[in-house]
């Protein structure tokens, strides 16, 4: 009996791997007048009030008792106000294409972690899918490479690097605990609002004096569509794709969200795509090829 494609899930994964292949060139943008925590609270804070208004209409919003507010807290502040914070105060000084590819690694360390947590059993083909995944990533990048040694973009790399822990570590988290309340928009509103709510104190106190009329519209427009497209469509669809599929299979979406960031730098910035972009996007393909490949079984034979 052939098994049905789940659209939703396709629709989920497609959204991650496209929108927040945009977020890199979005945070870029909307980072050039507002500061970065600024950024990350209106952000997080518009998308709580979404979710908030859609909760409404629905009739679900409700307190969600200490335990699972415990469990949301987790992946608020490892993936939205460390994951998300940090990578928008590092591309400040590193820039968006630079970033993707910091981001790429994720998986890495989110394989590796569900290892460690007994989440998947080490593989072979796991690791070699990984790898060649993310050596098609590092091919787009190579001619760029030299700036991982300049001494401008060492504050940002290191911030990239909590970055990409905290992801992994929050997107291991939710694969556990994710499945104990299965309202996710309702898990949502609490994890962005908790999380502006943070941010919104840093922001104070790294920007205690502000002048709003030195932001753009060009920067305004880009924390909104960071806000509605970044965080409340890309994160509910991240949320739905984890309940359905491994951490690992959802995070190796980071080397297509790069394809994309390059494709809009392609389209916006005039930036050409060569020979090493295709040989890139085709090592990428192959990773997520091995990683998710897996034999048919053979029907038993009845005895």
């Amino acid at each position: 009996m052939k098994q049905s494609l789940d659209y939703k899930l396709i629709f989920a994964l497609a959204a991650v791997g496209i929108i927040w292949g945009t977020t890199f060139l979005g945070i870029r943008v909307a980072v050039e007048t507002i500061p970065p925590w600024f950024v990350t609270s209106i952000r997080q804070g518009l998308a709580g009030m979404i979710m908030m208004i859609i909760l409404l209409f629905k009739k679900e919003l409700k307190w969600i008792g200490w335990e699972n507010l415990k469990h949301q807290l987790v992946p608020s502040i490892l993936m939205i106000v460390v994951a998300n914070g940090f990578t928008t105060v590092a591309e400040q000084t590193v820039p968006s294409g630079l970033a993707s590819v910091i981001s790429a690694m994720a998986p890495i360390l989110i394989f590796l972690g569900s290892i460690l947590v007994k989440l998947q059993k080490p593989s072979l083909k796991g690791f070699v899918g990984v790898i060649i995944g993310f050596s098609g990533v590092v091919f787009i990048f190579k001619d760029g490479l030299a700036s991982f040694l300049d001494a401008d973009y060492r504050i940002g790399m290191m911030f990239m690097g909590f970055a990409i822990t905290a992801w992994a570590g929050g997107t291991i988290y939710t694969k556990i605990h994710g499945n104990k309340s299965k309202n996710i928009i309702l898990n949502l509103f609490y994890q962005f609002t908790m999380a502006s709510c943070i941010q919104i104190v840093l922001a104070f106190i790294f920007s205690p004096t502000i002048d709003v009329d030195l932001w753009s519209t060009k920067s305004i427009l880009a924390a909104l569509y960071l806000s509605i497209f970044g965080s409340v469509i890309a994160f509910f669809s991240y949320n739905y794709a984890l309940k359905h599929v491994t951490p690992v299979q959802v995070s190796i979406l980071a080397y297509i969200n790069t394809i994309i960031a390059v494709f809009f730098g392609w389209l916006i910035l005039d930036e050409k795509i060569t020979i090493d972009f295709i040989i890139a996007t085709f090592l990428i393909i192959l990773g997520v090829f091995i990683i998710n490949y897996k034999k048919k079984e053979k029907p038993a034979l009845q005895k």
